[in-house]
């Protein structure tokens, strides 16, 4: 089996989570997926059975020492681990094909994991039975499983992921703990909603908590700016100095580097994701 860095012309620096269970063996892979939300073909690090997202920042300037190595490109890659539900809801949702009145098919997972022009999905055969089973009804018939995307169980399970993601916050950034109770739940909703299409999820998750869903990405906005002001207080010493579209970009990938993702098994709802705080300047 190949190793996912096979076809590289150039080194680049990767920082992922160590497998206790890899037994060295090469195994990890990249895929190509549908992004949750967007629906754009985006990259997934897939070892060992763990799925990974990857992010990207790169500074103005750098590079990297690689033992007698200097790698000119100072970019710096991190996987971490994504709950493969989110992935993989959007999918099960288009295969059950339901109507208003009919809650749709069920289907056995070849079907519905077979997307044309993703065989990256095929890959994800071996997770999708567990880890689907907390949000799908399942029939058996003879050695043959069925599986249909159910309304019920997908919201108990993402309204356990927003409650663990609201606990967590607090303890993560000081920020948060003398916040509005309800502010810090609006925020949690707009992080899980990175990873959600606006129907049916998303919605079905704001009205569950009784948000305004546009009043909640705003509150989790103005909170981000906020605290960004608080921690680069010389970042307002040249108001005149606007930032690049590189530096934009560079503090967007940031930003998504330094979440931190707390995952376990999903087949008993214990996995959740966690913002982590911005480390200062």
């Amino acid at each position: 089996m190949g190793c996912w860095w096979e076809g590289v012309d150039e080194s680049r620096l990767l920082i992922a989570p160590a497998d206790p269970g890899s037994d060295g063996d090469g195994s990890a892979r990249l895929i190509s997926l549908r992004h949750p939300r967007s629906g754009v073909r985006t990259s997934y690090l897939l070892s060992n059975g763990l799925l990974q997202e990857l992010h990207w920042f790169k500074q103005s300037y750098g590079s990297w020492f690689l033992g007698d190595y200097v790698s000119e490109d100072g970019s710096l890659y991190t996987a971490t681990p994504i709950d493969p539900v989110f992935i993989m809801l959007p999918i099960f949702e288009e295969a059950r094909m339901k109507k208003v009145d009919d809650p749709g098919k069920f289907r056995q997972l070849d079907e519905i994991l077979f997307i044309n022009d993703y065989p990256g999905y095929r890959h994800l055969f071996s997770i999708a039975e567990s880890c689907m089973q907390v949000v799908c009804e399942m029939k058996e018939i003879g050695s043959s499983k069925f599986f249909r995307l159910d309304d019920m169980k997908v919201l108990a399970w993402l309204n356990y992921k927003v409650c663990q993601l609201k606990q967590t916050l607090p303890a993560l950034d000081q920020n948060y703990a003398a916040r509005d109770e309800k502010d810090t739940l609006a925020d949690a909703v707009s992080i899980i909603g990175e990873y959600l299409k606006d129907e049916p999820w998303l919605k079905l998750l704001s009205n569950h908590f009784k948000l305004n869903l546009p009043e909640a990405m705003r509150i989790a906005s103005d909170f981000e700016a906020c605290s960004n002001a608080i921690e680069s207080p010389m970042g307002s010493s040249n108001p005149s100095q606007g930032k690049t579209t590189g530096e934009k970009r560079t503090a967007r990938n940031q930003k998504q580097a330094k979440k931190a993702k707390i995952e376990t098994e999903s087949r008993n709802i214990k996995e959740m994701f966690s913002r982590a705080s911005r480390r200062r300047n």
